[in-house]
């Protein structure tokens, strides 16, 4: 593919342009989605490599009268393999015309458009997700977005306020944090709030593991395209792996402490992955988080092969430890024992079970202040500071999407030095 198929659009255009999306954006709620005694969901996927897919997939599990109807991704042959196994799984509900498989950066426009899609599932690289959000919510659409929702401070903002926006619209925005649907954490969190530990004095997250996939440059790639293919690997699209991956970790620890951190302090560096096809990205991440109430949280991550693995979450407290395996050690010992769905299902079954019930669930501002947590422990690794969170999410300026959305050159900086990298 190359750059001949798709239009040049600057930083400002590409957000002006997300405002006018549909005629639906100025209607106040989701009103007209449903007919009257339907409860038809029909799908726009916007992002269709692995995880969007998955998540249209498990969407369809998630209950009947589910179709994907219309997709969106920034080169085709993405939308090739997305439909070929969609359809492969199911034939009868995936009805996605040669008209509405759009291509190109204005792509999640063109899906927001489409006046019989309903929900808007989101999962393109997360610098985008900001753009896709405000996109879908002003035109009326239910939202489920895959998780981080934001690589830097001024993101985070913007889906503060889209997804304040669907709340007095009556829309629902469902994140990709599979953890808060998934019984044995529900269960372990209930008990945590009902004092079965006692008082939180300390907790530890991990997300310690080893390689991940990346993409090699072919030679008729543009710098662009190259980037957006290997996204994991550039701190524009995806934040940094403590943002695109260890947020579920963060998260789960504000589930459990019930508010944000107050101070940041972190470290990281670029120790194994420096060839080029690794971007600006570090490889291994340890942050502090503070709390109001003097508990420090020790978070760490890494994506480094041969090396120990461990992703958990621990919390503890004055009368016990909760680990999430789902068990409490201590006082009160306990073992979750019921049934344990696949969570990433049941966050679609929830998503579509508020949808039809008129009681949309709404998770965005969750997500964006735990995305916030991650976005913040970056911060502070790439440039050696103590951070707070009153400054970060109120008086920062930090916005890392680039000057055009075109396939074309696309300079980034040069990986951060601690210490010698500027605080934005």
């Amino acid at each position: 593919m190359n750059s001949t198929h798709d239009t040049s659009v600057t930083r400002r255009d590409f957000v002006k342009t997300a405002a006018a999306a549909s005629f639906a954006a100025t209607i106040p709620g989701n009103l007209g989605l449903f007919a009257a005694g339907s409860d038809a969901i029909k799908i726009g996927l916007i992002g269709c490599g692995g995880r969007g897919t998955g998540a249209a997939l498990d969407c369809l599990k998630a209950a009947a009268g589910v179709e994907v109807v219309a997709i969106g991704d920034l080169v085709p042959d993405r939308i090739e393999s997305s439909l070929a196994r969609l359809t492969k799984e199911f034939p009868d509900r995936v009805k996605v015309p040669l008209d509405r498989r759009f291509t190109g950066f204005d792509n999640y426009l063109k899906v927001c458009a489409c006046p019989d899609v309903n929900l808007i599932v989101t999962a393109a690289p997360p610098g985008f997700r900001p753009l896709h959000l405000k996109a879908a919510v002003e035109a009326g659409k239910h939202v489920f977005m895959e998780k981080p929702v934001a690589v830097d401070p001024m993101g985070v903002r913007s889906v503060i306020a889209s997804s304040d926006l669907a709340k007095r619209k009556n829309l629902a925005v469902v994140a990709g944090t599979q953890r808060r649907h998934q019984r044995s954490y529900l269960e372990m969190m209930k008990r945590i709030q009902d004092g079965q530990i006692g008082d939180i004095v300390a907790a530890q997250c991990y997300w310690n593991m080893g390689e991940l996939w990346v993409k090699e440059r072919l030679p008729n790639m543009t710098e662009m395209e190259w980037q957006c293919r290997n996204w994991l690997y550039f701190s524009w699209l995806s934040g940094d792996h403590i943002v695109e991956q260890h947020v579920h970790n963060i998260d789960v620890v504000n589930w459990a402490m019930g508010t944000m951190p107050k101070m940041v302090m972190g470290m990281g560096g670029r120790q194994v992955r420096v060839a080029p096809q690794f971007g600006n990205v570090f490889d291994h991440f340890f942050v502090e988080f503070e709390y109001p109430n003097g508990v420090r949280v020790a978070s760490a991550c890494r994506q480094t092969k041969g090396c120990a693995e461990r992703v958990e979450e621990r919390i503890v407290g004055t009368k016990g430890v909760a680990w999430s395996s789902g068990k409490i050690t201590g006082e009160k010992p306990w073992t979750f024992s019921g049934e344990e769905l696949n969570p990433y299902v049941q966050e679609h079954v929830d998503l579509v079970a508020s949808i039809r019930n008129g009681t949309p669930l709404n998770e965005g501002r969750q997500i964006a202040e735990s995305t916030m947590c991650a976005i913040i422990g970056r911060m502070s690794a790439y440039t050696g500071r103590l951070i707070s969170w009153e400054w970060a999410m109120n008086t920062s300026k930090l916005d890392l999407s680039p000057a055009k959305y075109e396939f074309g050159p696309n300079p980034v900086d040069a990986p951060a030095i601690p210490g010698v990298t500027e605080l934005v």
